[in-house]
């Protein structure tokens, strides 16, 4: 069984919002935290996921992420809010920070 992620990085002061899909999540956020793929979260340092879901599915979870990035910042502060109000950084003790 395959596993896909949607996952919402935002940077250290929580002031922009990066909206993703992959199917190896440590992987990816690794290279966002490194800053190995040039783009946004490079530009705005941003690496700190917030929240993910996980999907079997890589056509569901395309149109999940294609759903969250046409939503208004405030519905996205939410979703964050409903698992994680804290805004914490959920990789913690995933690898070396």
């Amino acid at each position: 069984m395959h596993e896909y992620f949607v996952y919402i990085l935002t940077n250290k002061e929580n002031s922009v919002l990066y909206i993703g899909v992959t199917n190896n999540l440590e992987r990816r956020l690794s290279e966002h935290k490194n800053k190995i793929v040039e783009g946004f979260t490079k530009k705005y340092n941003v690496y700190k996921l917030v929240y993910y879901e996980k999907f079997s599915d890589i056509s569901l979870a395309i149109a999940r992420e294609k759903k969250l990035k046409g939503w208004k910042r405030t519905r996205k502060n939410e979703l964050v809010e409903e698992d994680n109000p804290g805004w914490k950084n959920l990789t913690e003790g995933w690898y070396a920070e």
